[in-house]
């Protein structure tokens, strides 16, 4: 089918029209008003269920998948998001009966339906017809069919087909009382695409961005190696680039293409959309280098996400917490989860490891204590042929219930009784981690911290941005400390009284001014090192570093270097044991007002100190300037935890493998979820005012000892 013809055959009377620019990028019109406004969504209860594929069953089974379901209790199915070939078998061809008769199966259940666009997944007609959708790899190496997330989503090709098929699948079920909601495409990022129209669009941007090349240049520094660009014709492909600004202006670019695509189908889902339905879309976990998550949420109704995690011993609720805060943190709000573990995960069946009794309870209370307002797993039902036959669902490869069925079962029918009391946990913290994404691209094409190799390869990361990260998050759950994320582009950080900031490599000078004024007014910094270091560009400050944060942290350096093996700190001040080490990098940093915490102890390093501290108006900075160990970490963290007076939850003795998250409920009652990860049995003192245990509907007395079974929990409502 031709362009125009794609373009006529477009549902008439579309108020989101795609258009076609002379440079090949596509742009949409501006919805009314009263159209984008982004409404809450109210839940009574907690969704509970997973995704379902009647279309993957080797035999016809709906009714008995179903009554299955509703004998477990499940109260939601996702259903549509990967089967475009169903949807439209051939080009033009609309079949809905396939789809209708499990909508119609769930709602007669009393089991609510989100229906995803499928437009993650090419069929192959579409491929055959139009090779050139598929995403064009940097360097430009040949593209086949045969994988999902595989096209250029800024093609006006594609965007006609997926706007036909948007608009057709949301009128058919705009009034259907069982669809809730709406799961725009899915996992979605940029999927290194680098086709003709994304570069064109790259071009556009630079020129509204920086007006003129000789702006472009000086910015870039691009008279380094005459790299100048003396004409936008003249600007060179992605695909070869050196210039580490080129690469992080370019990584912004597929961040934006990401927000323009997620924004465009929102638009259109709201416009064709019935009464009450919300718009969603799942992050394919968060933090990802190539989605602006920050920027997508804008959009949304409520954010969903999908966080994997480890099973058996590796299971410890961090990792979903990190996730779960993340995703709270975007909107302010609760998220929902779309997907996580069933049984196992993996591509290949390397990696096995159904979860122990308990963990799949325990891992649905553990999201909702970071404010989840649904769990769905992924999936329902195992596969039993290609990529994901090892990702397992609820079911095993034989259909039948089984010891995962039971547990999820068990949960549902607590959940039915309790969920009210859990749904809209509004959770408050003092602390929050500055995330930046631009420093994790920037510091992914600088890296600190490489395995050994010739000095001009690269060797296999040993850390990276998001080690930093993971193991910030992870030291302040260790201390039973919540956390909020912000970002850059947060007008306010007061709200907090501490704010954690992994390498903030790449910041306007605005931010760090900003930064220096919430310490002076009082807020407590914890940073780590590289901040400041680069401007918005990737270039770095012609000023000595830390640039603008320098009168706040109270030194500056001008020399740093790579660390060949561990260094310990002198006297082990903050008492870490055998674990006492900095490795990687460190700065050599000249105290000008900050206070020393910690020195190296070598005779060249040991001059200057690894972690100092700075008063500054009425907060404080504390910089750590070299990369620590995790024990280290956690000792600095219980550090500036009391220099910010932040209360420690665990004064009340909680054992080591329990963790303890608060918020306060709808019905304005303090909650307390305690969770053992662990496979022996925990005991405690309840450390609150008297409540509910809500899973048992036993009275808790204040100082009444509570014990938990392993990979069990308790949950205190207050009276």
């Amino acid at each position: 089918m031709s362009l125009s013809r794609l373009v006529t055959a477009l549902l008439p009377g579309a108020l989101v029209a795609v258009t076609f620019a002379q440079n090949g990028t596509t742009h949409t019109d501006a919805l009314p008003a009263q159209q984008q406004k982004i409404q809450p969504v109210p839940m009574k209860n907690v969704l509970y269920g997973a995704a379902y594929y009647h279309e993957y069953e080797p035999y016809e089974r709906l009714d008995k998948d179903v009554a299955m379901m509703k004998d477990a209790g499940l109260t939601v199915v996702r259903l549509g998001e990967s089967t475009w070939s169903l949807w439209e078998p051939e080009d033009g061809k609309f079949e809905y009966e396939w789809m209708d008769r499990v909508v119609d199966a769930m709602g007669k259940a009393g089991i609510k339906v989100i229906m995803g666009t499928p437009t993650y997944s090419i069929p192959t007609w579409m491929y055959r017809e139009h090779p050139e959708i598929l995403a064009r790899p940097l360097g430009g190496a040949e593209v086949g069919y045969g994988m999902r997330q595989n096209m250029d989503t800024d093609s006006p090709v594609f965007r006609s087909y997926a706007q036909r098929l948007i608009q057709h699948m949301v009128q058919h079920y705009k009034d259907n009382p069982n669809v809730i909601g709406w799961q725009i495409d899915n996992e979605t990022s940029s999927y290194g695409a680098s086709n003709h129209d994304v570069f064109n669009g790259f071009v556009n941007h630079l020129k509204q961005k920086f007006g003129t090349t000789d702006n472009l240049n000086k910015a870039w520094f691009l008279n380094y190696w005459g790299q100048d660009v003396n004409g936008w014709e003249n600007m060179p492909t992605r695909d070869n680039a050196t210039s580490t600004s080129y690469k992080l202006e370019w990584s912004r670019w597929g961040q934006m293409r990401v927000k323009n695509y997620l924004d465009w189908q929102a638009a259109l889902v709201r416009q064709y959309r019935g009464p009450g339905q919300f718009v969603t879309h799942d992050f394919g976990g968060s933090m990802r280098r190539d989605v602006n998550e920050f920027e997508v949420a804008k959009a949304l109704d409520i954010v969903a996400n999908n966080p994997y995690h480890g099973t058996q011993d590796h299971m410890d609720g961090q990792s979903q917490a990190e996730q779960g805060d993340y995703s709270r943190s975007l909107k302010h709000t609760n998220y929902l989860v779309t997907e996580t573990n069933a049984q196992t995960t993996d591509w290949s069946s390397a990696h096995q490891f159904p979860p122990f009794d308990g963990q799949l309870r325990l891992d649905v209370y553990t999201h909702l204590s970071s404010g989840a307002n649904m769990v769905e797993y992924w999936h329902w039902a195992s596969i039993h042929a290609g990529q994901e036959t090892y990702w397992k669902g609820v079911l095993s490869h034989d259909l039948e219930p089984n010891r995962a069925y039971a547990e999820v079962s068990r949960t549902a029918h607590e959940l039915d009784k309790i969920g009210p009391h859990l749904v809209n946990l509004k959770i408050t913290n003092d602390v929050a981690m500055l995330y930046s994404v631009d420093s994790a691209n920037a510091l992914d094409f600088m890296p600190f911290a490489l395995e050994p190799s010739a000095q001009w390869s690269y060797g296999k990361p040993l850390a990276t941005y998001s080690t930093v990260v993971h193991q910030l998050h992870k030291a302040f759950y260790d201390a039973n400390v919540g956390m909020d994320f912000i970002f850059p582009e947060d007008a306010d950080f007061s709200q907090y009284k501490l704010v954690v900031i992994p390498p903030l490599y790449i910041a306007e000078d605005a931010l760090l001014i900003k930064l220096a004024g919430y310490v002076k007014g009082g807020g407590h910094v914890l940073m780590a090192f590289k901040s400041g270091f680069a401007n918005e560009n990737s270039a770095v400050r012609w000023v000595m570093a830390p640039g603008p944060l320098r009168e706040a942290a109270g030194f500056s350096y001008q020399e740093f270097s790579n660390l060949e093996k561990p260094l310990p700190l002198k006297d082990d001040p903050l008492k870490a044991g055998e674990e006492n080490k900095a490795m990687y990098w460190a700065e050599f940093l000249k105290l000008e007002h900050a206070q020393p915490i910690a020195f190296y102890d070598h005779p060249f390093f040991g001059r200057w100190p690894a972690i100092v501290r700075n008063e500054y108006g009425n907060g404080t900075l504390t910089y750590e300037g070299t990369f620590l160990s995790d024990s280290l970490q956690h000792k600095v963290v219980l550090d500036v935890i009391k220099n910010a007076n932040i209360q420690l939850l665990s004064q009340h003795d909680l054992p080591a493998k329990v963790r303890e998250k608060d918020g306060v409920n709808e019905l304005g009652k303090q909650v307390h979820y305690y969770l053992n990860y662990s496979s022996d049995p925990q005991a405690f003192n309840y450390g609150h005012a008297a409540g509910v245990n809500l899973l048992s509907g036993k009275p808790t007395a204040p100082s009444q000892s509570i014990a938990l079974e392993p990979w069990d929990l308790a949950i205190i409502e207050e009276q």
